[in-house]
């Protein structure tokens, strides 16, 4: 797809309406009492946005057509812009997605026979510099808003035609929160985005078929099970405080003992709805017998399951997968313990959408510009954009996203 600017994609977007999209119940209502509305106005409007899946007023016909015309002055149902999408041999299907302001996510739908897990992201870039995953060599640009993360599943309903929203047969099953960025770190927009995926009057995807992912933001683990109540999923990676802050720098600060408390206090968590424990396979780095034996100890007590996933290399990746004999032999050990841990296939590598090679094009091309500038010299302060001189000591990724 060539290149265009949102507002050529979204011809909305410098209108100056707002967008409801991305609103809650009470905002929605607030919206509507300003332009002199009863409040089952906000009732109808919901019911629209969410469970037809409709983005033009003219088509909302339970509406006087002089109410809809005094909507589409003054607001607009918006979505991300598709700047591009990529299908792979095996089903998956990969966005990327233009925000208003020009940032870029990454949004993937993996099917399976009769339903599939959307995931999405919930920031541009992340702050986690996880050394196995192609998102964490991107720095943090910004945060998702709600309306963002909620117009990441409303492009996939548009996408695979499944509005009215479907109470059975529903190919967009699932949502995983696996995407860009850490969700515990953005939890205010993510809860009021997941508390409009989950209202039962709209998209209305049930709270046990959404799946949070975190690498163990501790405190906010707590908070995510009393208030959402959705499944939870670990970013555990290693069976050592050692090996895992090396990996994931997130462990200096919460050590694997407090993690694995917070989830023996997770409240959403029983021996039907257990704790996924992710664990990505390195070879010769965290994928001996005596992990494996180290894991199944630490997680005694824990309604648990293992989740192995095959390391997806990218170019320039600093690790290697562990041999398919290594991984057979990680998950005998822990299926001996009575953990089921299934060795993950991996989906959509041919188009650098499986687990850990998400990556926007957001970064790149800001970095472009700020040395373009540079050269110019001219100075620039928009928020995010280095300054030339931080510019000229950042080196051009080395290698092309896909």
């Amino acid at each position: 797809m060539t290149r265009q600017s949102f507002a050529d994609l979204n011809p909305a977007a410098d209108a100056g309406r707002i967008d409801l999209v991305g609103l809650s119940r009470a905002e929605l209502a607030a919206q509507v009492a300003a332009i002199g509305e009863k409040p089952f106005r906000a009732k109808q409007l919901w019911h629209w946005i969410y469970h037809r899946g409709v983005t033009d007023f003219a088509a909302m016909t339970t509406l006087a057509a002089p109410l809809r015309e005094r909507l589409a002055e003054r607001f607009v149902v918006g979505r991300p812009a598709v700047a591009r999408e990529q299908g792979s041999d095996d089903g998956t299907r990969k966005w990327l997605l233009r925000f208003a302001d020009g940032n870029e996510a990454e949004t993937v739908f993996i099917p399976e026979e009769d339903r599939g897990a959307l995931c999405i992201s919930s920031q541009v870039g992340c702050t986690l510099t996880c050394t196995f995953c192609h998102t964490g060599t991107q720095l943090l640009v910004r945060d998702l808003s709600a309306a963002e993360m909620v117009g990441q599943v409303m492009v996939a309903r548009d996408a695979y035609g499944e509005w009215p929203s479907p109470k059975e047969a529903r190919l967009l099953s699932n949502v995983v929160l696996m995407g860009m960025g850490e969700p515990l770190f953005n939890y205010e927009e993510v809860a009021k985005a997941l508390g409009i995926v989950m209202d039962r009057e709209g998209i209305a995807i049930s709270k046990r078929r959404i799946t949070l992912s975190t690498a163990g933001v501790v405190p906010l683990i707590r908070r995510c099970g009393a208030e959402l109540g959705v499944n939870l999923a670990i970013s555990l990676h290693a069976a050592t405080d050692e090996v895992r802050s090396r990996l994931m720098p997130i462990n200096k600060k919460y050590p694997i003992a407090e993690l694995l408390q917070a989830c023996r206090e997770y409240p959403a968590a029983n021996n039907a709805r257990r704790i996924t424990f992710e664990y990505v396979m390195l070879d010769g780095v965290n994928d001996s017998a005596a992990d494996a034996k180290e894991l199944a100890r630490l997680v005694r007590g824990i309604p648990a399951k293992f989740n192995l996933i095959p390391f997806n290399a990218w170019p320039g990746a600093p690790f290697r997968c562990s041999s398919p004999r290594a991984m057979t032999r990680f998950a005998g050990i822990l299926n001996d313990a009575g953990y089921s841990a299934p060795i993950r296939v991996p989906r959509g590598r041919d188009i650098m959408a499986a687990c850990g090679q998400l990556r926007s094009d957001s970064q790149r091309q800001r970095l472009s510009r700020a040395r373009a500038r540079a050269r110019a010299g001219i100075a620039d302060d928009h928020h995010g954009t280095p300054t030339p001189t931080a510019a000229a000591t950042i080196l051009e990724p080395p290698f092309k996203n896909s």
